[in-house]
Parts: structure tokens; C-alpha cells; sequence
């Protein structure tokens, strides 16, 4: 269940968020960027210290092994991903070096990371970590920079996957519980799984796992504006990527869109989508929407079925596809 104070203060103030979820890797030596940019998606190379983008390593069909944030520290490149497939991404990175001056590490164990999130994230960290709010604040998307917490080594970066403003702060694990307290005794509020979901969900942001997993096209999830660099060279994965745009003129067979419910509970994942007596997709992600106060849920659906307003129905409610975000901020 949402919880409407966390809710409220992500809305309003800023929360915190224990980011245990993903994996945290180190892409080292001088051959790093271009190491990965003939792996990934997006642009790596173009990247200068503190900056960084979203990706997906996808395998030679075009399907994706994971989702990737990238950012170039200036003299190593971390890559979160989800935990789940930390293992698979650091195996395979691992069977792609060769000559290259290129080292890799696994830094998820002795790290942690505790995201602030929310319109106030900027002022509430200027005080925990010394920096000036408005600073912070001009920050784009992506951008990182080294500091340290209380001495200790860490690692601050935008990012933009929470569906509100918000910074993720990268600190080794035996400090991870001072880190926390300090941020709550500035005023984050700790907000619970429920919650952060409504909030993503509310801005149409897909998550790998429930909504992308190693099936899925990026085009399908919707996130190719976003993770896929269409000026770079050669990727793993990019003859189907290009193949689909260019002879199926970005047609796929199913697409991640939005469904707004007519009642009140909220379905399951994996629930079926039905247009009459047909199925045509299934439900995802979902969560009731503290802003609309109504079920919302990414859903994939056959592409003759995407149309904003177009109706369907799943767990015995009715539904209509909505455009994304189903919440504007």
C-alpha cells in the first residue's frame, strides 16, 4: 500500500530511497570507453568526466540483457544495473576483453547507495554533503562527481529513473547507515517499495524486471529516446534494432503503453488484456495512483491495439489506454 506521507513528501519535500536493488560496476584503463561503446547503446565515447547516459546491452538478437547507467568519473566509468543481473552483465564484459586496456570490478558489496528524491533533494544534500543547492540543482541528467562523506570516499549523480528529481549518493557500505541518518535528520522522508513504484509508475517509467526483461526489444519498452544512440558505430544487438526501424519502420508486434482503470483494484503482474474475447497483451508494473486515485499499470499490447483511449479490459475491469506519463511533472 502507498503511503500517503511518502507520497506527500516525494511530491512536495524529498525522500529516501535505499537503492539495494541495483549492482554497482567499475569499467577501468585507458580503452574503457570505447570498450563499451561497441557493447552498449548509447554514445559512451562522446561522454567527458562527469557526465553519463542511460543504456541496454542488448545480445546479438536485440534483446536485452539488462539496462545500464553509465557515468564517466574521469578516471573510471561506473555502470549500475539491476542486481539480478550484475553477474550476467560483469560474465559477459569479462569474455569481451581482450587487448584492450580495460579493467573491470564488482564494487556492489562494499558499496551502497541511498537515492534522494523529490523537488527539495538538492537543498536537503547541499547540507549532508556541503555543496551548494543551487549547484546541484543545475545538475543535467546523468552528471556525477567524486566527494567524500565524513572523510570516506563517494560518489553523487543525477538521476532519472525515480519519476521525480533526484540524486543518488554512492557511499562505502560501513558508512551507509551514518549516511542515512543524517539524510533523515535533514528531512527525507524514508519512503517504502510501494510508494517509490507509484511514483515511476505515475511517470511512465519502465523498470527491467517487470517491465523489460531478456525478451524485450528496446523499442518494445519504449526506451530507445532515452538508451540508444542512432549516430554511433557498431553495437551489439544494432542490425535488429536498425532492421525494425528502417524496413519495419519502427512497427514491433507489442509496445509497453499505459492503462488507466475504471475501478479499484489494482492487477496483478502478469494479468491478461483482453479487447472483447481476444488477448492482446498482458499487464505489468502497476500500482493505485495516489494523483488520479484510480489503478494505473504499464502494460504491452499488440500494436493494433496502442491508440490512446482505445478500450480494453484485464481482471475483470475495464481499462483505457492512456498516453505516457499518466502524471505530468
Amino acid at each position: 500500500m502507498v503511503s500517503t506521507d511518502a507520497y506527500s513528501a516525494a511530491r512536495e519535500h524529498a525522500i529516501l530511497i535505499d537503492r539495494s536493488d541495483r549492482g554497482r560496476l567499475i569499467v577501468s584503463g585507458a580503452d574503457r570507453a570505447s570498450f563499451l561503446q561497441g557493447l552498449l547503446t548509447n554514445d559512451v565515447v562522446a561522454l567527458k568526466a562527469g557526465e553519463g547516459c542511460y543504456a541496454a546491452y542488448l545480445t546479438p538478437q536485440g534483446r536485452m540483457m539488462a539496462d545500464v547507467f553509465v557515468y564517466e568519473l574521469g578516471d573510471a566509468i561506473l555502470m549500475t544495473v539491476p542486481l539480478e543481473q550484475r553477474e550476467l552483465v560483469l560474465t559477459k564484459l569479462d569474455q569481451m576483453v581482450f587487448s584492450e586496456d580495460v579493467q573491470l570490478g564488482d564494487v556492489t558489496t562494499p558499496f551502497s547507495t541511498l537515492a534522494v528524491v523529490g523537488p527539495d533533494a538538492a537543498r536537503l544534500l547541499s547540507g549532508v554533503l556541503l555543496l551548494s543547492a543551487d549547484e546541484l540543482n543545475g545538475w543535467l541528467p546523468h552528471a556525477n562527481r567524486r566527494m567524500t562523506f565524513e572523510g570516506e570516499p563517494a560518489i553523487l549523480v543525477r538521476i532519472t529513473d525515480a519519476g521525480e528529481v533526484g540524486y543518488d549518493v554512492h557511499v562505502e557500505r560501513s558508512r551507509a547507515d551514518r549516511l542515512r541518518a543524517a539524510l533523515v535528520h535533514a528531512g527525507a522522508v524514508e519512503a517504502d517499495a510501494a510508494t517509490v513504484d507509484a511514483i515511476r509508475i505515475e511517470a511512465g517509467l519502465p523498470k527491467f524486471g517487470p517491465d523489460m526483461d531478456d525478451e524485450t526489444i528496446p523499442l518494445e519498452a519504449g526506451i530507445e529516446g532515452r538508451a540508444i544512440s542512432f549516430s554511433k558505430g557498431c553495437y551489439v544487438g544494432q542490425e535488429v534494432i536498425i532492421r525494425v526501424l528502417h524496413r519495419g519502420h519502427g512497427r514491433v508486434a507489442r509496445k509497453l503503453v499505459g492503462l488507466l482503470f475504471d475501478g479499484s483494484h489494482v492487477p496483478t503482474l502478469g494479468t491478461p488484456v483482453r479487447a472483447a474475447d481476444r488477448e492482446i497483451g498482458e499487464v505489468r508494473s502497476s500500482a493505485m495512483s495516489p494523483a488520479l486515485q484510480r489503478p494505473i499499470a504499464l502494460a504491452y499490447l499488440h500494436r493494433d491495439f496502442l491508440a490512446p483511449g482505445t478500450g480494453v479490459s484485464a481482471g475483470g475491469q475495464s481499462a483505457t489506454v492512456a498516453e505516457l506519463p499518466f502524471v505530468r511533472r
